[in-house]
């Protein structure tokens, strides 16, 4: 259903510019880890959530325009040197820049957002009163236990099956020496290999933890790009160089039905064929640039993936 009927030029528009807004703010997010006390990428940071709010705002958006305030007070309170940036909070404000995005893919499916979690609005606002803690402990290392022999191919595929549809943990499997064991094994691992083709429905379990009514938000694909004024003036210069050049092999056409061939008008037509082959490869090429884009683009979204990643691991990135 669309619930943006009449608005959705205006939505268009808002996905594109705030869709580059929050990409904006990811990557200088990643530099604020670096030098938390920039007063510039506090200021732009705040612009940032400031536009996207009021953006949300003309759509009625009320879900995000409520995450974007709390996290424009965060920062607003963060450039006004009322609040210390921690890494507590910076993970904080992470998990509202990803909700963030997690509305913009509903509003790319012409459907109000729903609300944030109650945990992270919870979060935002202990933060904004100073009272954030830390909420990641450090996990002891686990010894292994050690092996008596060297590990078989006795390997339990069902049970690897249910843990990677998320249906139960794999168990411990057993080692052993027992060459007809071994035998059993192997010929087992052939035929549970096929019943990994099977759908996940089929599998007790496979479904829990769905809710009836729930509708999966499809992650949004990009369907619009921004071109430089400068590449659709050339294209539009070549389109008129082609219309001239079409014009005047329409005239040395009209000339040669008549009866004039000689060596001036051919001369003229081969020069006018050459051109015309000429501006349609530059316009080739100019059509190309036009779609290309920056290659920093593809790339933007790697460093913030990887900083949540040594995050929730508890290493160092550089």
């Amino acid at each position: 259903m669309n619930e943006f009927a009449g608005m959705e030029e205006l939505l268009s528009d808002f996905l594109l510019e705030a869709g580059e807004m929050l990409s904006d703010v990811d990557s200088k997010l990643m530099e604020l880890e670096k030098r938390p006390d920039d007063s510039n990428l506090l200021n732009e940071i705040f612009r940032g959530f400031h536009t996207i709010k009021g953006g949300a705002g003309f759509l009625n958006a009320t879900e995000l325009v409520t995450l974007c305030h709390l996290t424009e007070n965060l920062f607003d309170k963060l450039r006004n040197r009322k609040l210390t940036l921690s890494a507590e909070l910076m993970d904080v404000i992470f998990a509202a820049t990803a909700d963030v995005r997690r509305m913009f893919d509903a509003l790319h499916q012409s459907r109000q957002p729903h609300a944030a979690p109650a945990q992270m609005l919870e979060d935002l606002k202990a933060a904004l009163s100073g009272k954030i803690v830390a909420k990641v402990e450090a996990k002891a290392p686990v010894t292994p236990s050690p092996v008596s022999c060297v590990q078989t191919i006795g390997v339990d595929w069902d049970a690897l099956y249910r843990a990677v549809v998320g249906t139960d943990i794999v168990e411990a499997v057993g080692v052993t020496r027992d060459p007809e064991k071994i035998a059993e094994a192997v010929a087992e691992e052939e035929s549970t290999k096929k019943a990994f083709g099977r759908r996940t429905e089929d599998v007790p379990g496979a479904t829990i933890g769905r809710r009836d009514g729930d509708v999966p938000i499809q992650e949004a694909r990009e369907s619009t790009i921004r071109v430089e004024t400068g590449r659709l003036d050339q294209v539009l210069n070549l389109s008129g160089e082609i219309g001239l050049t079409k014009n005047r092999l329409t005239h040395l056409r009209s000339n040669l039905l008549q009866g004039c061939n000689d060596a001036d008008t051919l001369r003229e037509l081969d020069q006018s064929v050459t051109q015309l082959d000429m501006l349609v490869v530059n316009l080739q090429n100019a059509v190309m640039k036009t779609r290309m884009q920056p290659i920093g683009r593809l790339f933007k979204k790697y460093p913030r993936l990887a900083r949540d990643l040594a995050r929730s691991l508890g290493k160092d990135v550089e």
